[in-house]
């Protein structure tokens, strides 16, 4: 129990640091002029959930501008290049990929002085993009009564403890605890309703249940990265930094979650939800601070989980297609064989002469 103490309060004091650094230089302003809609396709049985690009490569992708969070000027904009967000679903998961250039920056369990993403959904209806859930209520009478409507749900991956490849998020020890952490990678599960108000799933200013999980999977790759049977831990820094490249985040969760306690976005097939990605780099080697980040857009960002009526329709009527084509022409194939050996059965009938009965 003492273990666990420990483990939540370094938890806590690591938000607690990236709350003090949230704020804004001036008055808040959003001009944003996108009106991409990101599209999860229904993809059964294609994706492998290693950080690796290779079975994406049929998934369109929809690229952003990252911008500064806290003052989205396109002269601060991520100088390496634009983000390429993809998605798609299997009808049980929701996958993304997330695809950015960036030189090799790595420093083993320093989380700051490596990259990090995060994706944030919007749960409750007055939930803003802006301020994490936009409720007005300060640390200290922050709840969920009187923030009722804000929730906002953030999966957070910091890589510093993190091997590329490997699988992170939810795992037995931590789910069993019944809150949204990972001691392993750090792929965290939180909700918020403000960025003073932040908690991992399960935690909270009412104190804790039990019941929380953490729904995410996730793993990272760069290009620079050798490929071999799997890295381990005294493998790192995992290649030399520096090095050009892009990196790859890949990430799934349940469209639906067991949540019971507002702090998970339930995701509904043929209905749309909303989406917005943040991206943390060590510019010129230097750590980051948890305000200091990029992001898609300065509002929400559309996502659409399609049927996939189109798509499957499609696919059925070229399968259903060549499996009649392969059919007729396999009958008419037999069709012919019976009548060659018919024919045979005849003109060879004729040449046999008839002999009486009676001659025998």
């Amino acid at each position: 129990m003492l273990r666990l103490l420990l483990v939540l309060a370094v938890v806590g004091l690591t938000w607690i640091g990236s709350v003090n650094s949230h704020q804004e230089a001036g008055q808040w302003s959003c001009e944003s002029e996108s009106e991409t809609r990101i599209e999860v396709d229904f993809r059964p049985g294609i994706i492998t959930l290693d950080g690796h690009a290779d079975d994406w490569k049929d998934v369109d992708g929809f690229e952003f501008s990252l911008l500064p969070a806290l003052d989205p000027d396109v002269e601060h904009e991520y100088k390496a290049g634009r983000m390429t967000v993809k998605a798609l679903h299997d009808g049980k998961d929701v996958f993304f990929m997330l695809e950015v250039d960036g030189e090799y920056a790595y420093t083993q369990g320093n989380n700051n002085k490596c990259p990090s993403v995060a994706l944030m959904f919007q749960i409750g209806e007055k939930a803003t993009y802006h301020n994490m859930g936009g409720c007005k209520e300060s640390t200290d009478s922050c709840t969920n009564t009187s923030c009722r409507g804000h929730e906002v749900d953030i999966m957070h991956f910091s890589i510093g403890n993190a091997i590329p490849g490997r699988l992170y998020g939810g795992n037995p020890i931590d789910n069993r605890v019944g809150n949204g952490g990972d001691r392993f990678g750090h792929l965290v599960d939180l909700y918020s309703w403000n960025p003073h108000c932040r908690y991992l799933d399960g935690l909270g200013p009412s104190g804790n249940d039990t019941s929380a999980q953490n729904n995410w999977k996730g793993s990272w790759w760069h290009s620079s990265l050798a490929l071999h049977s799997g890295f381990l831990q005294e493998d790192s820094p995992y290649a030399s930094n520096g090095q050009k490249g892009t990196y790859y985040f890949e990430f799934s969760r349940p469209l639906r979650t067991m949540d019971r306690l507002q702090q998970d976005a339930q995701f509904t097939i043929g209905e749309a939800s909303k989406i917005s990605v943040a991206f943390w780099y060590p510019e010129d080697g230097n750590p980051w601070h948890g305000s200091e980040h990029y992001s898609i857009s300065c509002s929400w960002v559309p996502i659409d989980i399609s049927k996939g009526n189109s798509l499957l329709s499609k696919e059925a009527t070229t399968s259903s297609y060549a499996a009649a084509t392969a059919f007729s022409f396999l009958l008419s194939a037999i069709s012919l064989c019976v009548s060659a050996f018919v024919m045979y059965r005849v003109f060879r009938t004729r040449g046999v002469q008839f002999v009486q009965m009676d001659n025998l």
